[in-house]
């Protein structure tokens, strides 16, 4: 099987029709860039535009802020500022679908122990059912957009519960389109680069998640999980790191020293923090579409020059053997292509 072409400026494959390559080697998500781009897009966001909504809730509710804690860099690196920078009292918050790795989760107890600061780690097997059934029907869902809607709408929830009106998420740039509030909380599915993958995602949605009774009420969507937050209980959705004048390599070597954060022994990309299941996920989206949700965000950094092409090649690299991808699925019940187990 022929390897597709890259642009020569991004990450990107070319995935046609969705994604093409001009005669010069660039993606038509470059040229897009280039097209769109106007001098207001260099105007950065403001730290004091943050502070100012901060001050805003500051003091008035048990917890200031509700942090999303996965142990890696950036979300160990929020719960740090928001508390020695931004001077918030924060409930950091984990959510472990039973795939968090041991390194992640040591890094968030070392964190929450040396800052102080409360800590809830909510642990269910509640999604087991609905990824296996995405691995054993062939599914091209894309497994962390699954997860990312239960996440979220746990997370939610969980603000509500507390009463917490703000919610600090880990972020970057890549990750989000930056905004002074937060409104959306995943990608742009109506964005070519995740059309494909947002069309398989809602095909299994609707055939298998919506007619089993166990999933009756899980959100579909993320746009229905911004709605239910809206009518339970409305909290903001921020990330310093749109506004912090700080770049990744110095706040990771901030928390390595004052927080004693390592990176995982293993996770992917290279120098991240995700769970186990995330290289089935990864894997998959090679297979199905020829690149992952991690390329369209970093090749959205090579475009705001906060990355290298080099530097996104090296980190994208994928050498998954079979059998740690099996090892990996077993507690669903099936290998990591969804033949199931013999029993």
């Amino acid at each position: 099987m022929t390897a597709p072409k890259i642009c020569r400026k991004c990450v990107m494959p070319e995935a046609a029709p969705e994604i093409t390559l001009d005669e010069d080697g660039v993606c038509s998500l470059c040229r897009r860039h280039e097209k769109e781009k106007t001098p207001g897009d260099t105007e950065k966001a403001l730290e004091t535009d943050f502070t100012r909504i901060l001050a805003q809730h500051r003091g008035k509710h048990e917890y200031d802020c509700l942090v999303m804690c996965s142990g890696g860099k950036d979300s160990t690196a929020s719960l740090y500022y928001m508390k020695t920078r931004y001077k918030t009292t924060p409930l950091a918050f984990t959510f472990d679908h039973g795939f968090e790795t041991e390194d992640a989760l040591a890094n968030i107890k070392g964190a929450v122990e040396k800052l102080g600061v409360d800590f809830v780690l909510y642990r269910s097997s509640f999604m087991n059912d609905m990824f296996a059934k995405a691995l054993t029907t062939g599914s091209k869902a894309v497994l962390c957009h699954l997860c990312s809607i239960w996440y979220m709408d746990v997370t939610f929830k969980m603000a509500a519960r507390f009463d917490i009106p703000i919610i600090i998420a880990g972020w970057t740039k890549g990750q989000s389109l930056r905004q002074p509030a937060m409104t959306k909380c995943a990608c742009n599915i109506t964005a070519p680069e995740f059309a494909r993958m947002a069309a398989a995602t809602k095909e299994f949605l609707d055939k298998h998640v919506r007619t089993d009774p166990k999933y009756a009420d899980f959100p579909c969507s993320m746009e229905e999980v911004l709605a239910r937050a809206q009518k339970r209980h409305k909290s903001l959705v921020l990330s310093p790191h749109w506004f912090l004048p700080f770049d990744a390599q110095e706040y990771t070597d901030t928390i390595k020293k004052e927080l004693g954060w390592k990176y995982p022994a293993s996770s992917y990309p290279a120098k991240s923090t995700n769970c186990s299941l995330n290289f089935i996920s990864a894997h998959n989206s090679m297979k199905f579409y020829g690149y992952t949700h991690y390329h369209v965000e970093m090749s959205k950094l090579i475009r705001d020059g906060l990355m290298t092409r080099d530097e996104a090649l090296e980190l994208l690299k994928q050498d998954f053997s079979p059998e740690m991808l099996d090892a990996i699925a077993a507690p669903l019940g099936c290998q990591a292509d969804g033949t199931p187990l013999k029993k």
